[in-house]
């Protein structure tokens, strides 16, 4: 009989699982439910669509994510194929255009003769190995049927979006180019305020109108609050936090008391993404509010802010460090789902998720990828973590044992060269 792997979800996770076994030859059932059944947050039916931004964060092997990053490309992840072709300026940070991400990916996968794609919703699980990676907004019926299984109810948390503005509704003689401090290429488009500007703005923020949340929901994740939500702890949490003026000062002379950045969000550099400005504002609310921006006044929406809810699993109850459920062999979680926070960290559990998976298949014993690698330090956070506190996780170097400031190239070397050894030895 033909061996197959069954996937739900053709996310980020789902996505570089696929590829991952199809590269082995090994034959997989690919399930995505849109564009048939819409989600809150998607725009499309492509696979591996970016929402709530196209930036895939630093390059630098120096920081967490960056490492990961090179991690997943030595490991041959499609992720980092499709941000290849699809780059566009962002300083020291990798952004892609998300049409172009998000059709390459899709492309890869639909044209793959080990993968069949199943355009259905699924809402009780396949006979057989699978890995669900069906992402943070899993359905209803998906969710409830975990929850049976797994004997607890899921967690969840509220993510967001920024806006997106269209670069000719901008005022671009109040606007200048430049990133923090002039690392990288000059390529975020700034918008500076004074003291004035920034107190109406405040104002207006903080007292906007947002669209309802039920009562239950009102349980933010800490590194993703929404804009009004960091206003409210006090008047200057902003300008510490997304509006930091430090480094962005348009010359000498100049000392502005906020500044907000405009990330450019497609190859043409037609669309701006509002940093850091996640929001559940109402639509209406947004307009106004964002336009006492300087620059801002007229600018015209091709996407409103909004929220979501998220859902992952307790991890350190349920799930190993092979990402394999304790209680259910030959079934895996990946993505955000299984406690991992972030675009590139949920990539980046789909190939583990699929290095088992494979493994699984073939009857050989489970793996478990190298703690001194950011993939495995990140997995084994999320598999050992206080259930009673536990939350989704992102890489960073805080959570590797015995990473600091001084020995990092040290640890940048050790991790590139165990990924290296352990492919090796996964493949002989």
């Amino acid at each position: 009989m033909q061996k197959v792997v069954n996937i739900i979800g053709a996310g980020l996770a789902g996505s570089e699982a696929a590829y991952y076994l199809a590269k082995r030859q090994i034959h997989v059932n690919l399930y995505e439910m849109r564009p048939l059944v819409k989600t809150p947050a998607h725009q499309s039916g492509n696979f591996g669509e970016l929402v709530c931004s196209n930036s895939l964060k630093a390059k630098a092997l120096d920081n967490a994510c960056g490492l990961l990053k090179e991690e997943m490309r030595l490991l041959g992840s499609i992720m980092m194929e499709a941000a290849k072709v699809s780059e566009v300026p962002a300083g020291g940070a990798l952004a892609v255009d998300r049409d172009i991400f998000s059709a390459y990916i899709t492309n890869k996968l639909s044209n793959n003769p080990y993968i069949n794609i199943i355009n259905e919703e699924v809402t009780s699980l396949p006979k057989g190995i699978t890995i669900i990676a069906s992402g943070p907004l899993t359905s209803d019926q998906l969710t409830s049927t975990l929850e049976e299984m797994l004997g607890s109810p899921m967690l969840g948390f509220f993510d967001a979006s920024s806006p997106i503005v269209t670069k000719e509704s901008l005022d671009l003689d109040k606007l200048y180019y430049k990133s923090r401090y002039d690392k990288g290429d000059a390529s975020y488009l700034n918008a500076a305020m004074n003291k004035e500007e920034y107190d109406a703005f405040f104002d207006a923020l903080i007292n906007a109108k947002r669209a309802p949340i039920k009562e239950i929901d009102q349980c933010y994740f800490e590194s993703c609050l929404p804009l009004e939500e960091m206003a409210k702890r006090g008047s200057d949490t902003l300008r510490y936090g997304p509006l930091k003026p430090k480094g962005l000062a348009k010359d000498e002379n100049d000392r502005p008391y906020a500044v907000v950045q405009l990330r450019q969000d497609d190859v043409s550099a037609s669309l701006y993404n509002l940093v850091g400005f996640q929001t559940n504002l109402t639509y209406g609310e947004q307009r106004r509010v964002f336009g006492l921006i300087p620059g801002l006044e007229n600018a015209e929406y091709v996407r409103y802010g909004l929220m979501h809810r998220n859902t992952f699993v307790k991890a350190p109850v349920v799930l190993n460090k092979t990402l394999e459920l304790k209680n259910y062999p030959g079934i895996f979680l990946a993505g955000q789902l299984s406690g991992v926070e972030g675009y590139v960290e949920s990539a980046a559990s789909g190939i583990l998720a699929a290095i088992n998976a494979e493994r699984k298949l073939n009857d050989l014993p489970l793996t478990v990828a190298p703690i001194h690698t950011m993939l495995g330090t990140l997995i084994h956070y999320i598999s050992e973590a206080d259930p009673k506190t536990f939350a989704p996780m992102n890489a960073n170097f805080g959570i590797m044992y015995g990473a600091n400031k001084k020995n990092r190239p040290e640890t940048i070397t050790r991790s590139l060269d165990a990924i290296m050894k352990w492919q090796e030895a996964l493949h002989g």
